[in-house]
This record gives structure tokens, sequence and C-alpha cells, in this order.
């Protein structure tokens, strides 16, 4: 790769993308890192395409920095009310507990990128359109390459790296398992899923794609730069560490878990969306095990869930709730983003 790392063909000055994080964060937070010279995303997957629009639009009102708007390309999976009403059966004891009857509480519903929203992109032409789960139906990537986006997305594997190149990206993002949230796997279920680590998926990836690769996962600090960019990174994408900045939008229960994270507190489970992520260890990841088959599948597992969430994080509890953070997250500590993201960029020269 040339020596000046890919994200300045997009005039951005730091080799540092901040990850986009549904539900943990909002505009403020991408400002933050593009004020301080990184790329700042958006999560774009529990929003309608008017509140994208919305988010952009603060966002520019900020800065006249790139910005990434991030989208999932999941297949919504048939609605089976035979499994839902199991998995609702299985959680009863939960609801007894608590007390909680028939409560209700609405799911985050993870929107795939469909028409509608590939509009509001054509509309808003970001400078970034980056998905995770694979792609979207090719005439859809079409449309978004003709408004001059820079196409982004996530490769567990190096068949999938070799895929998403084929299907017309422009840089692949090499996710590690050492990262927090969902796994972008999309050539399998995920029941067979290798798990790699970034260290050793990304110089592999690099070596069989000609397009940029950016390393994410284990990437909390500027040590962790520094042998991204030795193994070939073009650039980096950061997750958990920016969720224990000031612009964050967790949960009290989140932001206390991370503060009492180690190297051993997380785990790679299905249990809280029905797709394989990596989040702190909770009440129900424990009492179901990491990976349970018979959860229904992603996204709608989170339905049944979602009464029991709001009532333990109005306790200030996680036991309910995605507490998403990668094995690296004890290496992170309160800051600000704009801190944060000149600390990782320090060590882009030392991996050189």
């Amino acid at each position: 790769m040339p020596e000046r790392h890919w994200l300045r063909t997009l005039g951005v000055e730091l080799p540092v993308i901040q990850a986009p994080m549904a539900g943990a964060q909002d505009e403020e937070l991408a400002c933050a890192v593009a004020l301080a010279g990184g790329l700042g995303s958006l999560p774009c997957a529990l929003l309608s395409p008017a509140a994208v629009a919305e988010q952009v639009q603060r966002y520019r009102e900020k800065t006249r920095a790139k910005v990434n708007l991030n989208f999932f390309c999941h297949r919504p999976p048939p609605p089976s009310l035979e499994a839902l009403a199991a998995w609702r059966a299985r959680l009863e004891p939960y609801y007894r507990e608590f007390a909680l009857g028939d409560a209700a509480a609405p799911a985050p519903a993870r929107r795939p990128f469909d028409a509608e929203m590939c509009a509001a992109v054509e509309a808003l032409k970001p400078e970034v359109v980056s998905f995770h789960f694979g792609l979207p139906d090719p005439a859809l990537v079409a449309r978004v390459r003709a408004t001059g986006a820079t196409i982004v997305s996530s490769a567990t594997t190096v068949a999938e790296a070799r895929a998403l190149e084929a299907g017309g990206v422009h840089a692949i993002i090499a996710q590690g398992a050492e990262a927090g949230g969902h796994r972008g796997t999309f050539s399998s279920d995920g029941a067979d899923d290798p798990v790699l680590g970034t260290f050793a998926l990304l110089p592999q990836i690099v070596d069989a794609v000609r397009v940029p690769v950016i390393a994410a996962g284990g990437v909390a600090d500027a040590r962790g730069v520094a042998a991204a960019r030795a193994l070939g990174a073009s650039a980096v994408q950061v997750g958990t560490a920016y969720l224990r900045t000031k612009e964050s939008r967790i949960s009290a229960a989140h932001r206390s878990a991370l503060a009492a994270v180690r190297d051993d507190s997380t785990r790679v489970t299905n249990v809280l969306t029905g797709r394989l992520a990596r989040g702190i260890v909770n009440r129900v990841m424990r009492d179901f095990g990491n990976v349970d088959r018979a959860v229904p599948p992603f996204p709608l597992a989170a339905a049944a869930l979602a009464p029991l969430r709001a009532h333990a994080e109005a306790a200030k509890s996680g036991d309910f709730s995605p507490l998403w953070a990668g094995q690296a997250a004890a290496l992170g500590g309160p800051t600000d983003a704009g801190e944060l993201t000149r600390l990782l960029a320090s060590g882009w020269e030392r991996g050189a």
C-alpha cells in the first residue's frame, strides 16, 4: 500500500474511523471524531430515512468534514409465531420475577438497507457508505456507487473479503473476533464461524485483495494502531474505546460495566438479538449460555427481551441489555472522543 494512508484520498486527515454503533451514539460522537481529524460515522440501522437526514443535517451544521453512513444488510427472516411464542415462554420466569405480566416495550427495529434508504443516500450524498452483514442487492450497490460515495463493508474471513471485492467495494474492514458488537459474518449463519482474530485475519486479507483494508477488533490504543499498520492496514476502525467517551449515548448500566471490565469479561452470544455479537457477560447470557440455537433469528429475539431490558435499565442494571464491548475494552478509560482520536492516530508512525 502507498505510504500515505487510504483515508487521505477522501480528505480525512487521520487514519482513524470511529465505528458506527447503533443505539450507542448520535452525531455528537461522530462530530467530535471528525473535528479531531478522523472519520466520523453515523449508524443508520435503527433509524428511518427521515431520522437519518436529521442526523446528517445536525452533523453538517457542526462540521464540513466527511461522514460515513452505516447500514445493515441482513435478510429479514420470515415471521414465525411459534418460535416467538416459544422464546417468550422461555423468558416467562423473568416476567414473573419482575411482575411484568404482559408488559410491552418497543424493541429496536433493525432495518436492512433497501430502496427507500438508498434514495435517502442519493439525496444526502455522504462521502462514505459502509455496510455490515455483506452487501445489499447489486442494483442498490450500483446506485450508491453512482452518488460518488466510497463503499466499505466488513469481512470476517478471506473468502468474505474476496466476495466483497468482487461486489464492488472500495475498501474492506477486516473484522476480527476481538471486536465488540455484531460480527459482520455473511457467508454462513455463524454456526461454523471460524472466529479469526484481527491480527491473524488482517494480513491474510491484505494479501488476498487489491483494495485498501481497515483493521477492526482489538484496537484500543496507539499500540494497536501501530500493529495494524505494520500488518498492512490502511486505516483502523475503533468502536469500544469510543463507548467510554463523554460523547457516547450508552446507558448507565453499560457505562458501569465497561468501567469494571476485564480481559475475560466478554463473550460472543446470540441470546440478545438472535445474531452473534460480542458483549460483556450479563445475567441472561449466564442463564441461557452464550449461544442458544433455539433463539429466534436476528432481529426477532430482541422484542421479547425489550420489557425486561427496560425494567432492568430503569434500575441501572444491564442484566438483559446488549452490553457490547470488544476484548480490549479494559485498555480504554473515560476521555473525550477528540482526545482519543488523536491518541490513536499517534501510533500510526510507529507501525511504519
